[in-house]
């Protein structure tokens, strides 16, 4: 994909996604509280969206700020977010974080990926959403979707999420940064899956070069 049909392709992949279920965290993420965005997202790291929608609705109903989530216990919050991937861990990581946002930032979550870095469990994904999505500063999230995309599209060719993020920073005009993970986590579930996916109605094909694409529909 050229520079210059990135705008029209993104165009298109908005009018596809419009039809199809925001992401969770981006659900959870529209009243715009840093702290519900970032556990939302250590909760749905490896988990299906509508088992993190339903996981972060318990939990947060039991507590939504890191004074109230570290006066529950680690089991409380097990038996709220379960069956989250690694609910166990998770639920220490939950506490752990709640913990360290009252004794080193008052209370509140860093609207840094730096600071953001520094949270038991937190990596760049975590970061960059909370970043984004809590905070609405620039930054450019890539998951495995982004990730997967963008190169399958030759937008960029990098061989992980870390050094798409980094190509991104560097090419993605600035006023697509906020949408991005958005757009393309959505598109990449319904259109652009990751095995055979769905070439023959896809509507960015003519400016895919399909790169890795080995089978589709």
């Amino acid at each position: 994909m050229k520079d210059t049909e990135l705008p029209k392709a993104i165009a298109l992949v908005k009018k596809a996604v419009s039809k199809w279920k925001t992401p969770a965290v981006a659900e959870i993420a529209k009243d715009k509280n840093p702290y519900r965005v970032l556990i939302s997202c250590v909760l749905s790291l490896r988990t299906q969206d509508r088992t993190t929608e339903a996981a972060s609705a318990r939990l947060f109903k039991l507590a939504d700020s890191p004074l109230g989530m570290s006066a529950l216990t680690e089991g409380e919050i097990m038996r709220a977010i379960y069956p989250v991937g690694f609910y166990r861990t998770k639920a220490k990581v939950i506490k752990d974080i709640s913990g360290r946002l009252l004794s080193d930032y008052g209370g509140r979550v860093p609207d840094t990926i730096e600071g953001l870095l520094l949270l038991p469990g937190v990596g760049r994904k975590t970061a960059n959403l909370v970043v984004t999505m809590g905070y609405g500063l620039p930054g450019i999230c890539v998951d495995t979707h982004v990730h997967r995309i963008t190169n399958r599209w030759g937008y960029v060719k990098t061989k992980t999420p870390e050094e798409t993020e980094t190509a991104l920073r560097e090419k993605l005009p600035k006023r697509y940064w906020l949408e991005i993970n958005d757009l393309l986590v959505t598109f990449g579930q319904n259109q652009c899956r990751p095995i055979s996916p769905f070439c023959s109605t896809c509507p960015v094909k003519a400016f895919c070069e399909r790169v890795g694409v080995s089978a589709s529909r």
